[in-house]
This record gives structure tokens, C-alpha cells and sequence, in this order.
């Protein structure tokens, strides 16, 4: 949302106001009811034992006690993380972060989330989730009393309201609600208006590259060689920041049982597994949000025109306090304006209203919670039903040897006739929808006799063997359900396929693949390149044998993977197989030999030379690129001033866990760095790296007493 900075703030205002900020204090908090605190507190207990890698295992009596313990324990690791979060949430952001910090304080007031929380914390949420949520902030604010060189003035207290709100904001940006304001803001109108009446079509999904993404694995007994069940947790994340994956481990008398990955401000699992069961997400990109164009009356720029009649905006603003330097600060305001739609936007190009799914929700903590907590298939498809997460593929695998893939959506019923994908009239309350799809009518596969789910940021209509997949002429256009297949997908779903017996050490094997697939866009362009007459260049030719070498492996001492990947990630929207090339391919052979030749003096230097795996003083070689099964993302499409590619996203937090023949469940895990995720001075900083790179996991001890044969520290709090 950053990127909306100076659009929304205004920046010749800001730099006149700069040159008077320093009439503007910034006002003191109030002060601190630290005796509140300790009272919250006292109601807690909670045991925090860390392993040998650092990892928090959170044991109480009670599930609020677990999350007691968990917010003290991921706040010791990654407050700096944590704060911004919430404060993101609150609307509050540049008051501490300045300029750049005020488009997402905007968002969250033009967006309601504090309203829609207010709203609906009390009647929306359940007695034992608003426990849960309330411990966690509690735990928040006692870590914060004893830490106060780490907290912000004006941050405490925490309160449960404020851990939905975080929820509330990030999650329609997970399907893409950030690029559809974002584009509100451009300087042209990006897209035409459907009238209706139009013949739809399966639309793709356009997006910046490389593609970040997931991956996720379930394989039932009657495919595995000893009759297990497995499944493969593989979200693909930035390695630090507000989105990073954190690992925890929690155990509760009152059931709570699980582990997995979790992110900054959030109280429980995300994905991971408990005894009985587990699940993993994987980015999908349904159409979940809607912009509508308006009529505005030209006799009063404050009405829209809606059925005939000129209807009044309703109206407020956005005090957005921002942050100039030392103890000083300025309040802008902007107008904030809502239409029957939902949020308005104003640009010279027109007026247009956005509607969302999730506008309205606030129970995504609660179905995470439901999951965490299911025992059974049945219990948790209860969770997944109520679709309080309003998107992620989701594939799932239990003790009993069931498997599933769901194309999760809070998908709106929209009117038929429309182009959802292009802007809507905004004068027919007819296409103000109010009501959602119920999962079942969404690509959901259960058990199929194939014994394998599997997705990649792929379409849902490649999920199983071709025999067992679903059809996409069964489910309507206007849910914008994507089509594409990545790279990821295209080497995983053949290699599951031609195995009937995977053995755990084969389901990892696939996992780290290393290749492109021979039918990949990767591949399809380098033989556009190959074939090219460049006579006349011979650093082209050159660059050209090196290519036709290069078996489409991204391992560490492939000769050839280097030039192929600059050139890729120059011309290609991974998972965009269809599309044309986004640049010239000629011009990117030149523009990557040229690189090369600058940093290395040769065209094939090693890809270990050039990808690396970076942390600290940990620096080494690392397998896989941009769409690869073991990814690794660096965000840019040249090598840096070093010649390097670092590693910024890509394969982070991953579990392989398994339930054998008698319901017994077993768990393995790797973090891309390590449980400090800020701290250098940690012996944990960067002690899961190396086994990272070596695409090795570690035993997660689940069991008390192998817990402590490797506890490092061992704390109760409060």
C-alpha cells in the first residue's frame, strides 16, 4: 500500500507543511495503567520451553494461557515486527513511521476496520475465541511492562480488538485487494466498464514477477509405499517482515495441541497440524472484489446516481497524524466518502466504488481457531464451511487417511450478464451484492482414487490425476477462477502421477525439485532464443551455446542456470504460460550476458556463484530460482553490485509431517534462518541455515520428554 504514498497525502502539501511542522507536538499518551496490566496477568500462567533451535513450546492449563505464553514468547524474539503490525491495524502507523506510513493509515480508514472490528467483536466472535484473543494481548502488554526500551510510547495496551483488526486488513490483501486500490490511484482509467449482456470468458490474472507463491502436498495410504499419510507444508513467503513465518509449538489441558508456522500478531497456527490432523495454504487469486464506476449529479458532486435517483455520499475524515521528526508532527485530513457500494475513491479520470469480500468479516482468527482445535475431517470442514478466510487453497490430510484440496473463496453471488472482471456500472443496486457462495459449490476435491492432492499456485482444475480432476465448464466464469499452471505445478503433478508407492524420502525429493518443466514458459523461451539467427553479435552466439547446454536444472553447479534465469525473470510472468513475453527476448540475452560479463568475465559462472543464501555472516550457494519447486525469489531482475542474487522470498517455513498405520504422528521442520528473527546476537539468528540449504529438515520433538532432552530454556510466566 506504500505505493500509494504521495497520491493520497498530497506532496507539495506536505513539504510546505514540513517547513512548519515544528509548530505541531506531538501530544503526549496517556499515561500507562500499569496496575491493570499486572492484574490481567495475574490470571494467566504459562510454561515457555524453547529447544535447541530456539523454538518456543507453549504449555497451560488453559487455551488463554497457551496464548498468554505465546505472545511473550514471539514478542521476545520479534517485537520490532509485532508493533507496526498493530499499530498498521489501528490506523496510527505514520504517527510513528512518518510519511511513508500514511497511505495505510488512510486505507484502514477508508477501509472501516476499526469500525467493522468495534461492530462486531462482541456479537460476531465466540466467548472462547475472545478468551483466546484477550490472552494473547494480555501477554503482549505484560511483555511490554517488562521490556518498556522496546515499546513505543502510546502502544500499550493491546487489547483483542486490536490482533482481529490485524486479520481484518491483511487478509483481502492475501487475494489481491492492495493491487485493485492501488490501480484506483493510477493516472488512467485501467480497465473498461461491462454494460451487461456480455459473453464472459475464464479471464488470467495479471501480476508482477516473479510470482511468489506455495506449495502444498497430502498423500493418502493407498499411494504411499508403507501405507501412511503425508502431507507437505510449503508456503513460499518474504523471509522477513510482517509476513514471515514464525514457529511455534502449543499444547493446552484444555486440547489445544498443535504446530506450525504463524505470523506477527497472530495467536495460533496458521498451517501446520495437531495429532490428528493438518492442513496448508497456498495463495489463490479468485475475483473477491468489484469496482464500480458512478454517476455524480452535476448540480452536487456529493450524489451518485443509484436506480434513477441522485442518492447522497456519506461523508467523514481521515485525520491522518504524521510523524516529522523528533517530538514533532502534523495532522492531515482527507476526505473520506462511502457509497451504498462501500469505499469511494475520487480521481480525474472518474469516481468509483469498491466492494470486497470480507468487508463485513471478522471470524477469519475464529476459523483458524476451529481448525486448530478439529479432531476429526468432520469438524474441520465445519471450520473451513463457516468462510470467515476469504480466500487460499487449502489441502488437508488426517490420522483416518483422508486427503482434500479446497479452492477456498468467499465468493460473492454476483448478478449474471457481467463482466466481473472489468469495472460495473455503479447506478444498479442490482450488482451490489450481499451474499456469498457456499463452499460446496467451489472446486472442492475429497479422497479422490488417485491418493495425491496437490497445488502450486495453480488452477484448481489441475489438482489430483487428470482422471480424478474437476471440470471447469461445471463452475461459472464470473468467479474469475484462474486457469494458469506455474512451473511448480507442471513438474509436480507428473512426478506424483508416475509414482503409485511414494516413500517419504521420494515426497521430499519432489518437493526440492530442481528443474523447469520441458513444456515450461522457461523453456518454450529459451528455444525461441536458441533457434534465433544472431550472426552478427558473438557475444549473443556465445550467450546462445550456453543456453542449448542448459538442462533446465537450477542446481548449485549448473553452468548454464544463470544466464537462463536473468533472461527468464526479464521476460516472463511466471505462472502467465499463455501470455507474450514482457519484454523483448533478444534485448534481455543482451542485457544478462552483458551483466554477467561485467561481474564475471564468462557467461556460465556457476549458479552457486551467483544465488545465495544470505543471513548475517551465513553466506552460501543455495539451489532453486524464481518458479522452482525449492524456490527462491530475490525481487529484482539484474544481478546486485556483488554480482549476486539474494534470496528475499521463496521457500521458508516447511513441514513434512506423517500419521502412520496406528494414528501415531510424526513432524519434521525448517526455518529458512532461525527463531531470533531480528536479533544478530542470538545463537538463533541463523542457526536453521545452513540446514536449509542443504534442504534438510529437523525432528520437531512433540513429546514432552523428547522436548527435554533438548530444552535450551525453560520459563513461567507471568
Amino acid at each position: 500500500m506504500v505505493r500509494l504514498v504521495l497520491s493520497i497525502v498530497g506532496g507539495s502539501v506536505l513539504l510546505a507543511l514540513v517547513i512548519i511542522g515544528f509548530m505541531a507536538w506531538t501530544p503526549t499518551p496517556p499515561r500507562l495503567d500499569e496496575d491493570a496490566i499486572r492484574t490481567a496477568s495475574a490470571r494467566y500462567s504459562a510454561r515457555i520451553i524453547r529447544d535447541d533451535y530456539g523454538v518456543p513450546h507453549i504449555y497451560g492449563e488453559t487455551d488463554s494461557d497457551v496464548a498468554f505464553g505465546l505472545a511473550w514468547a514471539h514478542a521476545e524474539d520479534d517485537w520490532e515486527t509485532i508493533e507496526p503490525t498493530l499499530l498498521a491495524a489501528r490506523g496510527v502507523l505514520a504517527r510513528y513511521d512518518g510519511q511513508d506510513a500514511a497511505p495505510t493509515d488512510y486505507i484502514v480508514q477508508l477501509l472501516r476496520i476499526q469500525e467493522t472490528v468495534a461492530a462486531r467483536y462482541e456479537s460476531d466472535l465466540a466467548e472462547d475465541t475472545r478468551a483466546l484473543l484477550e490472552g494473547y494481548a494480555d501477554g503482549m502488554n505484560a511483555w511490554g511492562l517488562e521490556n518498556p526500551d522496546r515499546v513505543r510510547p502510546g502502544v500499550l495496551p493491546i487489547t483483542g480488538q486490536d490482533v482481529v483488526a490485524g486479520f481484518v486488513l491483511r487478509t483481502p490483501f492475501m487475494y489481491g485487494l492492495d493491487e485493485d486500490l492501488g490501480e484506483l490511484f493510477a493516472e488512467e482509467r485501467q480497465r473498461t466498464i461491462s454494460i451487461g449482456e456480455t459473453e464472459t470468458a475464464w479471464h488470467s490474472i495479471d501480476g508482477p514477477n516473479p510470482e511468489l507463491g506455495s506449495n502444498a502436498i497430502a498423500v493418502a495410504p493407498s499411494r504411499s509405499a508403507d501405507g501412511h499419510t503425508r502431507l507437505i507444508v510449503n508456503s513460499h513467503q518474504p523471509f522477513t517482515g510482517p509476513v514471515a513465518w514464525y514457529e511455534i509449538r502449543v499444547h493446552s489441558e484444555e486440547g489445544w495441541d498443535a504446530a506450525g508456522g504463524t505470523f506477527p500478531g497472530a495467536p495460533l497456527v496458521l498451517h501446520g497440524h495437531n495429532r490428528n490432523l493438518g492442513w496448508a495454504h497456498t495463495v489463490n487469486n479468485p475475483d473477491l472484489a468489484d469496482i464500480y464506476v458512478l454517476e455524480i449529479n452535476p448540480d452536487n458532486d456529493n450524489q451518485y446516481r443509484l436506480d434513477g435517483e441522485w442518492v447522497d455520499f456519506e461523508t467523514g475524515t481521515a485525520a491522518l497524524r504524521v510523524h516529522l521528526f523528533g517530538p514533532f508532527s502534523w495532522v492531515f485530513n482527507r476526505e473520506l466518502v462511502w457509497s451504498a457500494h462501500g469505499p469511494v475513491v475520487r480521481r480525474p479520470h472518474g469516481t468509483y466504488a469498491i466492494r470486497w469480500s470480507g468487508f463485513d468479516e471478522v471470524r477469519g482468527v475464529e476459523q483458524w481457531y476451529r481448525m486448530n482445535r478439529a479432531e476429526d475431517f468432520e469438524a474441520w470442514m465445519d471450520a473451513m464451511n463457516m468462510q470467515a478466510i476469504t480466500s487460499l487453497n487449502t489441502i488437508y490430510a488426517d490420522r483416518d487417511g483422508h486427503i482434500a484440496y479446497l479452492y477456498n473463496a468467499r465468493m460473492p453471488v454476483r448478478a449474471e450478464g457481467y463482466d466481473w472482471r472489468q469495472y460495473l456500472p455503479g447506478d444498479r443496486s442490482e450488482l451490489i451484492w450481499s451474499e456469498y457462495e457456499p463452499l460446496a459449490n467451489l472446486p472442492v476435491v475429497i479422497d479422490p482414487p488417485s491418493g495425491y492432492v496437490a497445488n502450486a499456485n495453480n488452477t484448481p482444475f489441475r489438482a489430483t490425476s487428470p482422471a480424478d480432476d474437476l471440470n471447469s465448464a461445471d463452475f461459472p466464469s464470473r468467479f474469475g477462477i484462474e486457469w494458469e499452471m506455474t512451473n511448480r505445478a507442471q513438474r509436480l503433478l507428473p512426478l506424483l502421477e508416475a509414482d503409485t508407492s511414494i516413500t517419504d524420502e521420494e515426497l521430499l525429493e519432489y518437493k526440492f525439485d530442481l528443474d523447469y518443466a520441458a513444456d515450461s514458459p522457461v523453456a518454450r523461451l529459451v528455444a525461441e532464443l536458441v533457434a534465433m539467427d544472431l550472426d552478427d553479435e558473438p557475444l549473443l552466439i556465445e550467450a546462445q551455446r550456453v543456453l542449448g547446454e542448459w538442462d533446465f536444472s537450477t542446481n548449485v553447479d549448473n553452468r548454464s542456470a544463470a544466464l537462463g534465469v536473468l533472461i527468464a525473470i526479464k521476460c516472463i510472468q511466471n505462472r502467465h504460460d499463455t501470455h507474450p513475453w514482457t519484454c523483448e527476448p533478444v534485448e534481455a540475452l543482451r542485457r544478462s550476458a552483458l551483466d554477467l560479463m561485467d561481474h564475471y568475465g564468462r557467461l556460465d559462472p556457476s549458479w552457486g556463484d551467483v544465488n545465495r543464501h544470505v543471513r548475517g555472516a551465513f553466506d552460501s550457494p543455495v539451489d532453486g530460482g524464481p518458479d522452482i519447486l525449492r524456490a527462491i525469489y530475490c525481487g529484482c531482475d539484474e544481478l546486485d553490485e556483488d554480482g549476486h542474487f539474494i534470496g528475499m522470498a521463496g521457500d521458508t517455513y516447511i513441514m513434512a509431517v506423517e500419521w502412520d498405520e496406528t494414528g501415531a504422528v510424526y513432524s519434521r521442520a525448517i526455518h529458512q534462518f532461525g527463531s531470533a528473527t531480528l536479533d544478530e546476537r542470538s545463537p538463533h539468528y541463523a542457526d536453521q541455515a545452513g540446514e536449509f540449504v542443504a534442504m534438510e529438515l529437523r525432528e520437531i520433538p512433540l513429546e514432552m520428554d523428547a522436548l527435554m532432552a533438548v530444552q535450551e530454556s525453560d520459563i513461567t510466566i507471568p
